[in-house]
């Protein structure tokens, strides 16, 4: 697991995640762009909940790795969403704005969900 350091707090979502939304956040900067996200968390009681940021330009996020005896949080619809989103902000895309979303179903340790600001 990783804790996200982000506005004065924190919070713990999956490594996988951390890293994905730190690479995207930088990709956003370098494009000069925002972008609204949600990333599943893991609450202090041990259930999953559900974070929002705004990263872009002066975002400024730490992700540290946190043991934690609860099950590592996976979203591969998220990390997805966030690898092709980086890809055409390098690249562009034809016809402008990419408007694909990560897959839909499953259970909340794995559902995503995203919205961009461009």
């Amino acid at each position: 697991m990783d804790r996200i350091f982000y506005a004065g707090d924190s919070i713990l979502t999956g490594t996988a995640i951390a890293k994905a939304l730190l690479e995207y956040a930088e990709a956003l900067a370098k494009a000069g762009t925002s972008a609204t996200v949600e990333i599943p968390t893991r609450l202090g009681d041990g259930g999953v909940g559900r974070s929002t940021f705004l990263v872009g330009p002066a975002s400024q996020l730490v992700s540290d790795t946190e043991p934690s005896g609860f099950e590592e949080i996976e979203d591969e619809p998220l990390i997805a969403h966030f690898r092709d989103e980086m890809l055409r902000l390098r690249f562009g895309s034809p016809g402008g704005r990419a408007s694909s979303s990560p897959s839909e179903g499953g259970s909340d340790d794995d559902a995503g969900s995203w919205s961009e600001d461009l």
